[in-house]
């Protein structure tokens, strides 16, 4: 402990090193995890995992989830799907707990224009809590001969 002192004032400082281990110790699982898209960088389509833990269901509760595609002004630009053969788009369902993917066709809400090349986020919402990560979308690669 240093102590800096002034008449009648004194100031007490304690500087230690933390144990990691215990920092780690009281980290919990995490509730939602939100994986990195595969392709990364993509083009047209890109794949995103997400899970949801056990621990979000308790109780019978099954959350609602929404997901969806923004550039970089912030702007919807496209709601994916599930990637389980419904192809549901992810707004507002209600999901039991477990391991998901959704799917983006890399087109944009109007269904016809292709995504341009750049950064995207995709952002992941269960019950209100709010989870994003980028994604870059490419050009198609053409070989030349």
């Amino acid at each position: 402990m240093v102590r800096v002192a002034w008449p009648g004032w004194w100031l007490g400082l304690l500087v230690g090193a933390g144990s990691p281990v215990a920092a780690q110790a009281n980290l919990l699982p995490p509730r939602v995890e939100l994986k990195e898209n595969y392709p990364n960088p993509f083009f047209p389509a890109t794949t995103i995992p997400f899970a949801i833990s056990p621990e979000v269901c308790s109780g019978g509760h099954q959350p609602v989830v929404s997901m969806k595609v923004y550039n970089v002004l912030v702007q919807v630009v496209a709601i994916p799907v599930m990637a389980n053969g419904s192809a549901e788009r992810m707004d507002t369902l209600r999901l039991r707990c477990g391991q998901y993917r959704a799917y983006w066709d890399g087109k944009y809400l109007d269904g016809k224009r292709e995504a341009i090349p750049g950064v995207y986020y995709y952002q992941l919402t269960v019950d209100g809590e709010r989870y994003t990560r980028k994604m870059i979308a490419q050009r198609k690669v053409t070989s030349q001969q």
